[in-house]
């Protein structure tokens, strides 16, 4: 059977998905120990699953045919969740050379074929400099909607579930304190696994929890993978080369989860714990929010009167925002994993449903898309967001308050953020011009990135029909 590590505000919800779905969970957390009526073996996992930083998607990492076990299950959640496959994967090595070491902690390193990776000083020898070539692995891959480059390092490490084998340590250690780090070390010897030459050990903190055939499993697993990364740079020069990946030993796949996904969420959550409504949707938007959720949670649910009807966007957004006079950032998400901001606007209203309008001052040049009305110094642009609506318009108006047209994007469900909105474009969008004309445009990249594979046929035909609504409406 399939183990799957799993970490982040997710956690529960992805358990009880997996669980259910025949996978199995191990090195859980105390918390998840206490929700589920099932034991969890301390085991080597074959996949990692993580929050990203932005809380907004998870990281599947692992064995490959793990990944796709795993993600098969997690890519159909709804119709808003989207996946992508990582070019710079976990633990893949590539020569790279030093493109940008100046100030900062860290420079910036081509991996060859457009790909770039961040070398932190401090994880480097020597001193780092334009033009240098290091040998180096990928130790945090970033996800596609976010601008910073994968983290690498010059050293070569092989991570076994419950142990990490490097080539920058020697001998036997343990991530733990006092005897129990003497109590891993010691029983290394009783599990007759070689260690390669040149490789140091480091226990980690999990192993504590292990008996000695599960650590077993793990350090076998970890001097495979060693075996794997030494056949894969048998024939390389010691000396780094031009920018190329040498191997990938493990997969990475990327998850984003909009709106309809949280929600998803939130109902597997439910099965195992009192669960508020947009639990999930109010955790992803701000850190803070996260201890706020688990109070109210733990309250309720101890009083027994549970949570009912729909995410409270009122007691969110006055708690955390967004509020009338924030400034806030639009995300546009593309179907392709790329994250474009379309700017900043200030929140001119606000109101407890879940409605804000936002202005932007434009600056001329050019025309607006598809209205074909030209940008002018002087032009705003107001837009109204509904937070779960998937449309929103906006109105561009010059300098004197005439309008200039109106343009209405089609996207996944609205998710209005103390900083940001976030949504995914679905290509096709309603305009109605100054004249007063009303018209769908862009349907033809909206059916190339079917073909593509980009987005769902259910997608596409439900951002079609939204497509056809809104034309209605504006038609009257």
């Amino acid at each position: 059977m399939t183990t799957a590590r799993v970490r982040g505000i997710y956690t529960t919800a992805v358990t009880q998905l997996l669980n259910d779905d025949g996978l199995e969970v191990v090195q859980a957390s105390p918390p998840i120990r206490e929700r589920f009526d099932v034991s969890f073996a301390t085991a080597p996992a074959d996949v990692s699953i993580e929050t990203t930083r932005d809380r907004q998607g998870l990281e599947v990492s692992g064995d490959p045919g793990a990944v796709e076990e795993a993600v098969s299950r997690l890519e159909s959640l709804a119709i808003d969740t989207f996946r992508w496959e990582a070019d710079v994967s976990r633990g893949a090595v590539f020569d790279a050379d030093v493109l940008e070491a100046e100030g900062g902690g860290g420079a910036v390193v081509d991996l060859g074929e457009g790909r770039r990776g961040y070398l932190g000083y401090d994880d480097a020898d020597d001193y780092v400099d334009s033009g240098n070539r290091y040998r180096v692995q990928v130790r945090e891959p970033t996800p596609p909607w976010d601008d910073d480059d994968p983290r690498v390092a010059p050293t070569l490490e092989a991570a076994g579930g419950l142990c990490t084998l490097s080539r920058d340590r020697n001998g036997v250690s343990a991530d733990v304190r006092d005897e129990r780090a003497d109590e891993l070390v010691g029983m290394t010897d009783l599990l007759s696994v070689e260690i390669p030459d040149g490789w140091g050990l480091r226990w980690h903190r999990s192993a504590a929890d292990a008996d000695l055939e599960a650590m077993k499993t793990a350090l076998e697993d970890a001097v495979d993978r060693v075996r794997e990364l030494e056949d894969a740079l048998g024939d390389t020069p010691d000396e780094p080369g031009e920018p190329s990946r040498l191997a990938a030993p493990e997969r990475t796949v990327w998850l984003w989860f909009g709106r309809e996904s949280r929600s998803a969420l939130d109902d597997r959550r439910r099965e195992v714990e009192s669960t508020m409504p947009g639990h999930h949707r109010t955790k992803a938007a701000d850190r803070a929010a996260s201890a706020a959720v688990d109070f109210a949670e733990a309250v309720c649910g101890s009083a027994g009167d549970g949570f009912g009807g729909e995410f409270p966007f009122d007691a969110v957004s006055r708690q955390f925002g967004p509020l009338e006079g924030d400034r806030l950032e639009i995300g546009h998400g593309k179907p392709d994993g790329r994250l474009i901001s379309l700017g900043y606007g200030d929140v001119t209203e606000w109101d407890p449903e879940g409605t804000i309008t936002l202005e932007r001052s434009m600056s001329g040049g050019g025309t607006y898309d598809a209205l074909g009305v030209p940008k002018e110094a002087g032009d705003v642009a107001v837009t109204k967001f509904r937070e779960g609506r998937w449309w929103y318009p906006t109105t561009y108006r010059d300098a004197d308050g005439a309008a200039k047209g109106t343009y209405v994007n089609i996207c996944t469900p609205l998710e209005l953020f103390p900083d940001c909105v976030r949504y995914v474009d679905l290509y096709v969008d309603v305009i109605r011009t100054p004249d007063g004309a009303v018209e769908v445009v862009d349907r033809d990249e909206l059916e190339a990135a079917v073909t593509d594979g980009v987005v769902s046929t259910e997608l596409a035909e439900k951002a079609r029909s939204v497509a056809e609504a809104v034309e209605r409406a504006l038609s009257k």
